[in-house]
């Protein structure tokens, strides 16, 4: 376990840490235990009822947040002709394909997404061993390996955020900054279960939402009721 600081060890010790909250009064909870100097990000984490080593029971995609992330995020689009005027207008950062295949194989990695056109998949799989370990790499199932690149960086500028469901079966995320407030964290919130709740395998049995835990980057985290949120969404 590692050793917290005095500051945490203030904002925790009036907490009860089993306690499990509406999500209301968990947002609120989390809020106000929050003490760093800099606007900290709200981070999901949902415990579902799969078993990631099957196949049919991976739960990956992506979801639009209504209020978007808080996070500036750079976009490197691969594409040729019309296709990268059309990702520039959209406002990517990065607009190109060989060339910028050259400047990452240099060691550029000043990107936070990657997109590209179906036809450039085999330019960009030269560098698949770079980009694929550090998640970079453009991908169908994420809706990021498209001729649509217009709509795909609008989509991640706004908001955009990718999930994996984890070997242990979790899903994490971050859903916005503390400086959201309360209302906006709740209707990301809700937006991010809802889509998970969508993606539910057909082969999952017994209980989907299992836990539910929100927290800060510096703070505890506090559950929540999956009960009481499945209730809430669609």
């Amino acid at each position: 376990m590692p050793k917290r600081g005095k500051k945490y060890q203030d904002k925790v010790k009036n907490i009860n840490r089993s306690t499990v909250y509406v999500i209301e009064d968990a947002i609120k909870q989390m809020i106000a235990s929050t003490y760093a100097g800099f606007d900290e990000t709200v981070d999901i984490a949902v415990k579902l009822g799969v078993d990631p080593r099957h196949a049919d029971q991976m739960v990956r995609s992506s979801v639009v947040l209504p209020h978007g992330t808080g996070k500036v995020t750079r976009v490197l689009v691969f594409a040729k002709g019309p296709k990268e005027a059309e990702a520039r207008e959209a406002g990517a950062d990065y607009v190109g394909a060989d060339d910028l295949v050259e400047k990452i194989q240099g060691g550029w990695l000043d990107f936070d997404k990657t997109v590209a056109t179906p036809d450039m998949m085999g330019t960009v799989g030269k560098i698949g061993r770079i980009l694929g370990p550090r998640n970079l790499m453009p991908n169908a199932k994420l809706g990021t390996v498209t001729f649509d690149v217009a709509a795909v960086v609008k989509d991640i500028k706004s908001g955009k955020v990718d999930f994996r469901v984890d070997k242990a079966g979790i899903v994490h995320a971050g859903i916005g900054k503390v400086s959201f407030g309360d209302q906006k964290i709740y209707e990301n919130a809700l937006a991010f279960i809802e889509r998970l709740i969508q993606l539910k395998p057909s082969t999952s049995k017994g209980v989907y939402l299992r836990t539910i835990s929100l927290s800060s980057t510096m703070g505890p985290g506090f559950k929540v009721d999956p009960l009481d949120i499945r209730t809430r969404v669609k």
